[in-house]
């Protein structure tokens, strides 16, 4: 929840009443009232969204979705390509969160080619990211795959590096669901430095155990227990108590099978029963 919200806001939904009598200005033509009304008709339109995105924190779903359709009108009325781009993301985060995909994905993708159109590369590069986290969860992963990749260089030129880090984390466990591991790895390795540098801990701390997860499954039981122990370090720290529960019985199971195996190499033991992937970060992270 908190995520939706702080992507939304981030995107420059609040302007400052300067910034939205410039945008009134913007055809020569206009008279100074139609001006002044033009960005009476844009406060109210921002000042919607924002109660559509209180009312979402509040859990008051089908209020909070009447807002921001509220506000998309009153925008596409107003032919401001941005705003409307920025009412049609906010409309496919909160899908996303409701677990409707599809409907997600057609709000996302007609925020795309305005974003394009008006050269907002960092809202572009958001709304790649979730239309490829949307074609995850849908299972289309060749699909996520591409927009993933087409989100990756845009964050990397816009300096967003929290959006590099979880792009390169969805990376990550898509390679690793695919069965190839050394690209999952190089991918997780990619993102971890960055969750270090940005001080996104829990991030850190789930990427840390995915490693550990690739590492096991390649046999490298040692390796893949200095990075559990490393994960449940953060856990702990951050009061993840359900993930440090979680991280607890890997790592006991982990020890047993290195046990077992000492006295019979032929036993094996399933160390993440009804966990796989044990912490994916499509499903985790917004």
């Amino acid at each position: 929840m908190k995520k939706i919200i702080t992507s939304f806001l981030g995107l420059g939904i609040c302007l400052t009443p300067l910034t939205v009598m410039l945008m009134a200005q913007s055809t020569w033509g206009q008279t100074q009232n139609s001006q002044a009304q033009e960005a009476i008709l844009i406060e109210e339109a921002i000042k919607v969204q924002e109660q559509g995105l209180k009312l979402i924190q509040q859990g008051e779903h089908q209020q909070a979705v009447q807002k921001l359709q509220q506000a998309l009108t009153i925008v596409r009325k107003l032919k401001y390509q941005e705003l409307e781009a920025k009412a049609l993301l906010g409309l496919g985060l909160y899908y996303e969160y409701l677990g409707e995909k599809q409907k997600a994905l057609d709000f996302l993708n007609q925020a795309l080619p305005l974003f394009r159109a008006v050269g907002d590369r960092k809202s572009e590069a958001v709304s790649l990211y979730h239309i490829g986290k949307a074609y995850n969860d849908l299972e289309e992963k060749q699909k996520a795959l591409d927009f993933f990749n087409q989100a990756l260089p845009l964050s990397r030129a816009v300096g967003d590096r929290k959006s590099e880090a979880f792009t390169l984390a969805n990376l990550g466990q898509i390679y690793f669901d695919l069965g190839q591991k050394q690209k999952a790895l190089d991918f997780f390795n990619q993102a971890l430095p960055i969750f270090r540098a940005v001080g996104d801990r829990d991030s850190e701390a789930f990427t840390l155990a995915s490693l550990g997860e690739i590492y096991f499954d390649l046999g490298q039981k040692q390796k893949a227990l200095d990075f559990f122990n490393q994960a449940l370090f953060i856990f702990r720290a951050v009061g993840d108590r359900k993930s440090e529960a979680s991280i607890l019985g890997i790592i006991g199971a982990v020890h047993l099978t290195l046990a077992v195996r000492r006295f019979n190499p032929n036993v094996v033991i399933q160390v993440f029963p009804d966990i796989s992937p044990t912490f994916p970060f499509p499903k985790k992270r917004g």
